[in-house]
């Protein structure tokens, strides 16, 4: 098997140590980077986070620190939901490793050059270390493959009433991913909030031997207890449903359209704007991730989390 270069680009994070666990055990890729980046939390801590899930889950794979606030904006944390270390307290190994060298977003242009455009970015923070990255080194759309993004929404905002958490945290930098011109697929909230696991689902999880399933069904149980919050049958898994369109596009649904995001206004600052529902068609630049087969979807998170 030809597995698939991969570079995560995340803010650890509950759902974001999922996705990573997840990563780690998906044959098909062959993941080359974490560069966390400020978001749910400060980078004092999602960057150390980084490091100790790869610890737990017995991995080597080089961490490059990302950058520590938005390119033009102040930082904006969620730390009421993911608490204040990110985890929500639920500690995990120390790393015995440290922060590779270098700044991320040239880890990021590195790695896409020596791979010869085959490198996909899985973006589940905020896009600040792209947006740098495409700001400093113009070709580097060239060099990419694919960026899977899990943020944005068409129907509503969870920051505010209009704007997602990944997408608020920095417009800025996601317009200018936006406006690339690498092929790009959304999975906003219209998706994230259908990639949920039920009750059972999760205590099937905890059933299995590893430490790192025992881990992730920890913080799935959390993730559970906000699922009035998300008027959700279960566990939503943001960040898990970006990695897993990316791992297999198959059990989604999507459509090509355009996708911008707003900068300017007050109230909608950091929407996601689409074409996809209107007359006023432009040039589509996007995949816009709008179903899941939620069975099949659980089903690929068992599996993975079982090979530990």
């Amino acid at each position: 098997m030809n597995r698939r270069p991969i570079i995560i680009d995340c803010d650890p994070g509950v759902d974001d140590a999922i996705a990573i666990l997840l990563a780690l055990r998906a044959p098909e890729f062959d993941l080359r980077a974490l560069t966390p980046v400020a978001g749910n939390v400060p980078l004092d801590r999602t960057a150390p986070n980084a490091l100790s899930i790869l610890e737990l889950a017995g991995a080597r794979v080089p961490v490059y620190r990302g950058a520590e606030k938005p390119m033009f904006c102040e930082l904006h944390t969620a730390a009421e939901i993911h608490g204040a270390d990110g985890l929500h307290g639920f500690t995990l190994p120390e790393p015995k490793t440290a922060y590779a060298e270098g700044h991320a977003w040239d880890a990021i242009y590195r790695e896409a050059r020596a791979l010869g455009g085959e490198l996909e970015i899985i973006a589940v923070g905020p896009l600040t270390n792209l947006g740098i990255a495409f700001s400093k080194y113009p070709d580097l759309p060239r060099y990419l493959k694919k960026i899977t993004i899990m943020g944005g929404a068409v129907a509503y905002g969870n920051t505010t009433s209009a704007a997602e958490f990944n997408i608020y945290a920095d417009p800025e930098a996601a317009e200018m991913v936006f406006r690339a011109g690498v092929p790009i697929a959304m999975c906003g909230l219209d998706v994230t909030h259908q990639s949920c696991l039920l009750p059972e689902e999760i205590d099937e999880i905890a059933a299995l031997p590893s430490p790192q399933a025992r881990y992730a069904a920890k913080l799935l149980g959390y993730t559970l207890s906000w699922k009035d919050r998300y008027h959700s049958i279960g566990a939503v898994l943001h960040d898990p449903c970006a990695l897993i369109y990316a791992l297999d596009p198959s059990m989604f649904e999507s459509k090509r359209c355009w996708i911008g995001v707003e900068t300017k206004g007050p109230v909608t600052r950091g929407k996601t704007v689409t074409d996809c529902y209107s007359d006023a068609k432009k040039e589509p630049n996007a995949d816009l991730v709008t179903g899941v087969d939620r069975a099949r979807f659980a089903a690929k998170v068992r599996e993975l989390l079982a090979a530990y």
